[in-house]
């Protein structure tokens, strides 16, 4: 008799505090609204230097495997010199920058496939 006296309780406790649960709506916020038309796009020095600068160093990480040279992508003239910088498209540091960053991944993928 005691356990019955229990139950009843325990069971309407239960069914009280879930009851409510399981008919709430989800609600979602809506997805971000799409950037602006250009913010993802590369500055023209930077897209030049990224061009020139994997262009030379794959071309010489093949000469240098053709060669028979060991792999020593900053040893090149190229990549000091950092050729066809135009003072037209900006400050000459970022273009360096990326183009020796656009060269050593040039001369990897030249050293390693030519």
């Amino acid at each position: 008799m005691k356990r019955s006296a229990l139950t009843l309780p325990l069971i309407a406790t239960a069914c009280i505090f879930t009851a409510g649960c399981a008919s709430h709506t989800a609600y979602y916020a809506p997805p971000p609204p799409p950037p602006p038309v250009g913010y993802n796009s590369v500055p023209p020095l930077i897209a030049r230097a990224d061009h020139e600068g994997f262009r030379a160093g794959s071309e010489d990480g093949a000469r240098d495997a053709y060669n028979g040279f060991g792999y020593h992508p900053q040893h090149d003239r190229k990549f000091h010199k950092t050729p066809g910088y135009d003072s037209a498209l900006g400050p000459y540091e970022p273009y360096r920058d990326a183009f020796r960053r656009s060269y050593v991944r040039g001369y990897d993928q030249g050293f390693h496939r030519g």
